[in-house]
């Protein structure tokens, strides 16, 4: 969503999203839709404030919402052109460029010129196997049965009041289930259900999860197994992978969009650069370079979360009545709460990741440390959003290039700011309030046109010419 701001359309998502985050910021656990509540969390998945962290509440929408807002913004974009209806069937390469074959409904084929080629074009990836890049890693044993339908008349029967998403725990129905809207459109998990049995056993699975017959009328259904895998090269020449393409991750904690649009985000920028003219050769090598850590860290927390699921949690006597049924439902919420709070609170993942290792990254150890020490914001590191008005993000001032933040009194900026002019490197200067001595942070910061740090200090560089060099990918280190 924050990205969405950045490109003005945050706004027309939630307008065309059936449920706003008002709505429900909860997930429960319980025995069905009519039966015992085992456990919840509340203010899940960015869905209600954290302080001053972000600008924009988490949205809650299905992916066909997403999808239809974003081709219908790049129809508005003069500098593109949406084909749909066509599949890629060959691409080539050499030093200038890239030729993409495809093929139309009709069977006729045209070949498309360009700079560069990105390839997000999913788990069955052309561009990904023209490339010779394959997938690593494992897929999970256990099949899943994805379904939605129809039931109007359902939401009498929920006993939990509104939620995100009900995750089912009886041995009849695991499953993890949700709204799609509130005209009686939904979607259901049935976890361990391969395709045949999903498909002949549908509707009971449904009952079973609401614990009442619900009229169901199913829709559609998607039988899947979780995959854990990336690509083992994100790029060759001017050919580039992104997304799932790229990278798959199981679906519990939400992060599969979140990272291929962190790809996009991070690659885009790069690749506008180079084409305007004022990007060096490291930067696109820093794609990969920045990206692979933290889509795998990204894999390994989804399939920690996957390691407890709703077969995971059964246990005798969760619908009972008596002691019996109070001992088992208050052990069940404890290892709920102990087993998936990191899953519905996940921030770190997304707001948090930090570059590492990135060779358009500048880094000055004796400022790294004091700035450690303080907690203030680092290279490498997401700007820390702050409010500087109602309704006024720091987001909402940067630049659409680099932004330099001078954030203390006095503090010099016509080193940096000359060195961006002599290379051409677009710059906005940004004077922030000063907020007093007890300010954390550098006195100047050099911000990305991804929001990242890539530099930070006290005083102006030495050599801005050298500082503006680094962080376009001139020099390799």
């Amino acid at each position: 969503m924050q990205h969405l701001r950045r490109w003005g359309i945050a706004g027309r998502l939630r307008d065309r999203a059936p449920l706003s985050p008002a709505w429900s910021q909860d997930a429960v656990f319980c025995t069905s839709l009519a039966g015992r509540e085992l456990s919840r969390f509340t203010g899940v998945l960015g869905l209600a404030p954290d302080g001053d962290r972000f600008p924009e509440l988490g949205q809650q929408a299905p992916r066909y919402v997403l999808e239809e807002l974003l081709r219908d913004v790049v129809r508005e974009l003069p500098a593109c052109q949406l084909a749909t209806g066509f599949t890629v069937t060959g691409a080539g390469q050499d030093e200038g460029g890239v030729r993409v074959t495809v093929a139309g409904r009709d069977g006729r084929t045209a070949v498309v010129a360009a700079d560069y080629l990105v390839g997000c074009d999913g788990p069955r990836s052309v561009v990904r196997d023209l490339i010779g890049a394959a997938y690593t890693g494992e897929a999970a044993l256990r099949p899943n049965f994805g379904m939605v339908f129809t039931a109007p008349e359902l939401w009498r029967h929920v006993r939990h009041g509104p939620a995100v998403h009900y995750w089912i725990i009886n041995p009849a129905a695991p499953a993890l289930m949700g709204p799609i809207d509130l005209d009686g459109t939904w979607w259901l998990i049935a976890f361990g259900v391969d395709a045949e049995t999903g498909g002949r056993e549908a509707v009971r699975l449904i009952d079973a999860a609401a614990g009442v017959p619900s009229g169901a009328v199913v829709r559609s259904t998607d039988p899947w197994t979780a995959r854990m895998q990336i690509a083992d090269r994100l790029r060759r020449g001017r050919v580039f992978l992104a997304g799932d393409a790229a990278h798959l991750n199981p679906p519990f904690g939400g992060h599969g969009l979140n990272t291929g649009l962190g790809d996009a985000v991070d690659l885009g920028w790069k690749l506008a650069a180079t084409l305007d003219g004022w990007g060096g050769p490291a930067l696109l090598d820093s794609y990969q370079l920045e990206r692979r850590p933290i889509q795998e860290r990204v894999i390994r927390e989804a399939t920690a979360n996957m390691a407890v699921t709703s077969p995971e949690l059964l246990a005798n006597n969760l619908d009972a009545d008596g002691a019996d049924g109070e001992r088992a439902r208050r052990a069940a919420g404890e290892r709920i709460q102990q087993a998936k709070r990191p899953e519905f609170h996940s921030l770190e993942l997304v707001l948090g990741i930090r570059i590492e290792d990135s060779p358009v990254i500048a880094r000055e150890p004796e400022a790294e440390a004091r700035l450690e020490a303080q907690r203030g914001a680092r290279p490498g590191a997401l700007l820390p959003h702050a409010w500087l008005g109602p309704g006024r993000s720091l987001y909402d001032e940067l630049g659409a290039g680099f932004t330099l933040l001078a954030c203390r009194p006095g503090a010099g900026r016509g080193t940096i700011a000359g060195a961006a002019r002599a290379r051409g490197v677009p710059l906005r200067v940004l004077d922030l309030p000063d907020q007093g001595p007890d300010r954390r942070g550098p006195a100047l910061a050099l911000v990305r046109p991804d929001h990242y740090l890539a530099w930070a200090g006290d005083r102006e560089p030495g050599d801005g010419l050298a500082l503006i060099d680094r962080v376009r990918g001139a020099r390799a280190s």
